[in-house]
């Protein structure tokens, strides 16, 4: 852990207000300031990961040709089948027997990370602390 992003991972920071110059209400006690928690950003980045390691697995062994006899080739192609099939027939698959290149695995693998990215970007948005305005 960095120690710049040390204070972002602390549960709950307690403060006390300053007393400000002139006519002003007294704070009525210390307040707690809830920080962010970034669990559910890791869990979504690390899901997005295992989908775009598993397609590009995928990519990789139709791409040199694996044989389909095998059980985890099987697998594999099992797991990711519905993943890339939302992108089929966006660009045309070439190769010449068992090599194909297959460009809707590529495709999956940007839009999963597209989705993930702006997924994340919406949770730091909707659970950051919010700023409260100083007191004079």
């Amino acid at each position: 852990m960095d120690p710049i992003d040390e204070p972002r991972y602390q549960r709950e920071r307690v403060t006390e207000r300053e007393p400000a110059a002139g006519p002003t209400v007294p704070p009525a006690g210390p307040v707690v300031v809830r920080t962010y928690d970034p669990r559910a950003e890791r869990v979504i980045w690390f899901l997005v990961s295992l989908i775009d390691a598993l397609i590009a697995m995928r990519f990789f062994m139709r791409l040199l040709g694996a044989n389909y006899g095998a059980d985890f080739v099987r697998f594999i192609y099992g797991v990711t089948a519905p993943l890339v099939a939302p992108f089929r027939a966006i660009f045309p698959q070439s190769g010449n027997g068992n090599y194909v290149l297959e460009p809707e695995s590529l495709v999956a693998i940007v839009i999963y990370s597209l989705i993930a990215w702006a997924l994340v970007a919406l949770l730091r948005i909707m659970l950051s602390p919010r700023r409260r305005p100083e007191l004079p």
